[in-house]
């Protein structure tokens, strides 16, 4: 998979959502800003923008 330097995660704000994140916290990358929340029907989806930083930063 191509690491990209910039990565929106969404998705139910669940265990799961917390793993993917965490993993790609494992993986070098480090969140961007404050997450987000919204609500579609009875669920809560979440968002959380994760970036890759460079050698230079």
């Amino acid at each position: 998979m191509e690491r990209l330097r910039y990565r929106l995660i969404t998705g139910p704000d669940n265990a799961e959502f917390c793993r993917r994140i965490s993993a790609l916290l494992e993986e070098g990358y480090v969140l961007h800003g404050s997450p987000t929340l919204t609500c579609k029907g009875d669920s809560v989806i979440a968002g959380q923008a994760v970036i890759l930083p460079s050698e230079q930063d």
